[in-house]
């Protein structure tokens, strides 16, 4: 067996923000010259997310909405662990929702996806690096 691994950095200027990270990934699977295996892809971040799903940008917008109403940012004092001197209770509670990694299947030395399925990266505590793991292994 083989494997690959790579972190990909990301530093978004934004508290929150939704990433295509797809052709990341792909050049990844193809670097790796795996042929028959799985791509694991980690958020490297407790407020920080990875997840499938269309690459629409009015989906992007209704995840943030609905994020922010099930757990919105302010006011901060709501939550006990913002207490600590953080403010990022929230961004915690999102990445909770929204998952922390999706395992990709790769055949013919692609990634296998569903119709319309793209890599997202969540972030709901931006405004620093961040560091997401992509991890290939197979033969």
């Amino acid at each position: 067996m083989k494997s690959k691994t790579e972190y990909l950095t990301f530093n978004i200027n934004t508290r929150r923000a939704f990433i295509n990270i797809t052709p990341d990934v792909r050049r990844t699977v193809e670097g790796s010259k795996i042929k028959e295996g799985l791509c694991l892809v980690n958020a490297m971040h407790i407020t920080a997310s990875v997840f499938i799903n269309d690459n629409e940008s009015g989906l992007h917008e209704d995840f943030d909405i609905r994020l922010e109403k099930l757990a919105p940012h302010a006011p901060t004092e709501q939550y006990k662990h913002n207490e600590t001197g953080e403010d990022n209770a929230d961004a915690h509670l999102k990445r909770q929702i929204m998952g922390r990694e999706v395992v990709v299947a790769i055949t013919n030395g692609k990634l296998e996806f569903g119709p319309w399925e793209q890599i997202f990266y969540g972030k709901f505590d931006g405004r620093r690096d961040k560091r997401v793991l992509a991890k290939v292994i197979g033969e």
